[in-house]
Order: C-alpha cells, then sequence, then structure tokens
C-alpha cells in the first residue's frame, strides 16, 4: 500500500501516533538545558484517548515556552496547534496527513537532491509522487522517511486492538527516535560543511 492509502486506512490511534512520530522525527537539536524530548508526554496520548487533550496542551506548553522561535519548532508548534483535541474527530486524519507532509519536506530539504536550489514545484511534485507511487527518484534522505512512515503505519495497523498495541507503540517510538538521530546527524554534518 501507498503511504496515503495507509493513512486513509488507519484508525485514530495509528493516526495520532503516526503523527506525532513525524513530529517527533523533525525536532531540531535541543538547546544546552532544554527538554530533550519535549513531545514524550503525547506519546501516552497516542496509547490513551483519554488523556490525548491533557497531553496536548502539556506539550504545546513546553513549546511555547521554548526559546527556539524559528524553523522546524515553529513549524512543529503550528502543527500541534492545528491538532485536534479530541482525538476522534474526522480532523485527526488531516492532521496526520499534514504532519506526515510535514516530515517529508524536511527530510527533502536537507536531502542532497530536494535541498534549497530544487525549485518548490518540483519539490511537491516529488513528495506527491512519493506520497502515492513510492521512493523512486527520492534522495536516500526522503525515502528512508517514506519507508520510516510507512513501516509506522503498518506496525499499528498489525497490532490494531490487540494485546501487542503497547509493544507496537514502543516499536513506534523506536523507530522515531532512530529517525530523528539520523535526520540531526546530516544536518548537523550540512551545518559543519558551510561553516
Amino acid at each position: 500500500m501507498s503511504l496515503l492509502e495507509l493513512i486513509a486506512a488507519a484508525d485514530e490511534r495509528g493516526l495520532a501516533a503516526s503523527a506525532v512520530a513525524c513530529l517527533d522525527r523533525c525536532l531540531p537539536q535541543p538547546a544546552d538545558g532544554a527538554d530533550p524530548d519535549p513531545l514524550r508526554p503525547l506519546w501516552a496520548g497516542c496509547a490513551d484517548g483519554s488523556v490525548w487533550p491533557d497531553r496536548l496542551a502539556e506539550v504545546r506548553a513546553v513549546l511555547d515556552a521554548a526559546a527556539d522561535m524559528a524553523g522546524a519548532t515553529s513549524q512543529i508548534r503550528k502543527l500541534l496547534g492545528e491538532a485536534p483535541v479530541d482525538r476522534a474527530a474526522p480532523e485527526l486524519r488531516e492532521w496526520a496527513d499534514a504532519c506526515s507532509l510535514a516530515a517529508l519536506e524536511t527530510h527533502c530539504r536537507f536531502d542532497a537532491q530536494g535541498g534549497d536550489e530544487a525549485e518548490s514545484e518540483d519539490r511537491t511534485e516529488l513528495l506527491n509522487r512519493c506520497r502515492t507511487e513510492g521512493p523512486e527518484g527520492a534522495g536516500p534522505l526522503l525515502a528512508g522517511e517514506l519507508r520510516r512512515q510507512i513501516q509506522i503505519l503498518e506496525t499499528l495497523a498489525e497490532t490494531t486492538d490487540t494485546v501487542g498495541s503497547g509493544a507496537a507503540l514502543r516499536r513506534v517510538f523506536d523507530l522515531s527516535t532512530e529517525g530523528r538521530r539520523v535526520l540531526r546527524a546530516v544536518v548537523s554534518r550540512q551545518a559543519r560543511g558551510r561553516a
């Protein structure tokens, strides 16, 4: 299944967890003394929809207080502001789709083939093609993010309403953490190369 088909078929737990995972991977390296994992409370809201509104409010407050108001943090803050407070709302699917696209755009921007010099129209076309057809023509960073999103949605779909749903969320969290490390390493390497 394509990424868009998986998003269309996902249940509310899958949509919430995949969206949080997308945002989690795009978090920049925290400043000294800042919370290294500000979205962690929201993961509990993925497991238990009844705590979603409180966890969402908590995470929004943490990011609103963060010193970094530019770049990826501002995009994450904006997307969290658009997150539906009611996890069962139809807007959850739209929000998860927007988070998916934002993560792909971020990875494309740091990919050698989709960097800042790439035309916005070309980048949009590439992202749309990847989401419907797969990673052909994508750079390694974008292709890896696409595979990661598909793997996360498939893992969550396989464990819907099963005893292993908690373990699946842990696996999704681990996949997201791994992806965050990869993106941060690329960003760091590119920053050193420009210095």
